[in-house]
């Protein structure tokens, strides 16, 4: 239970750095440029980089408090097992889809066999070998890149959750859990964000009683 809570407050707060860090980043190069004439040249990369780590930090924390958005229309129609199948069906292929990409940015088993000129593809790897720095930031690409394999691990552990708390009937879906196409406009946005924000209070420690 620590280790759990330790790692959901540490993805917590690594995306929550990341957003302060792009957007602190962000407004300074802003009031530089109109108030002083003046700016980083490698802002916009760093910037740019920030905003990778987040999404990809971000893809597998909304796949644990059931953010992502998802038309489950035909799914809601279909009787209770087929609806768990579809759900699991989503989940391995969500998984499936983490692995393939995890395998042809790091690990490389699959992508020798699938090149036809038989070397590896993996990227980051390549990335380390040639030992290319970003264009603006003085720091080998291979390191800003390197959320790549971790994001899409992450990706992975999440989905694979997922899938056995729909496997167990403690979960719905991959997505968020209740019916989207029974609401509209700003009620789907609030019952979106009030999902998230159960989900995130269902995560935190019990608080004892003084």
């Amino acid at each position: 239970m620590r280790l759990r809570n330790f790692i959901n407050h540490l993805e917590e707060g690594i995306i929550g750095v990341l957003l302060a860090a792009m957007t602190l980043l962000t407004f300074s190069q802003v009031v530089a440029r109109y108030f002083f004439n003046s700016g980083a040249v490698w802002a916009l990369e760093a910037t740019t980089t920030l905003f990778a780590w987040l999404i990809l930090f971000g893809v597998s924390y909304g796949v644990k408090i059931g953010a992502h958005l998802g038309v489950d229309i035909i799914a809601r129609k279909l009787p209770g097992k087929l609806q768990r199948a579809a759900a699991a069906t989503a989940a391995v292929l969500c998984i499936l889809y983490a692995v393939i990409l995890l395998d042809a940015s790091w690990l490389g088993v699959f992508s020798d066999r699938l090149n036809a000129r038989g070397g590896a593809v993996d990227y980051i790897v390549k990335m380390h070998r040639l030992g290319i720095e970003m264009e603006d930031l003085p720091i080998p690409r291979y390191l800003a890149y390197s959320i790549l394999p971790v994001g899409l691990a992450l990706f992975a552990l999440r989905s694979i959750q997922a899938l056995w708390q729909i496997l167990r009937g403690d979960r719905a879906g991959i997505i968020a859990n209740f019916d989207g196409a029974e609401l509209d406009g700003a009620e789907f946005a609030d019952a979106k964000l009030q999902t998230a924000a159960d989900a995130m209070q269902t995560s935190q420690p019990p608080t004892r009683d003084r």
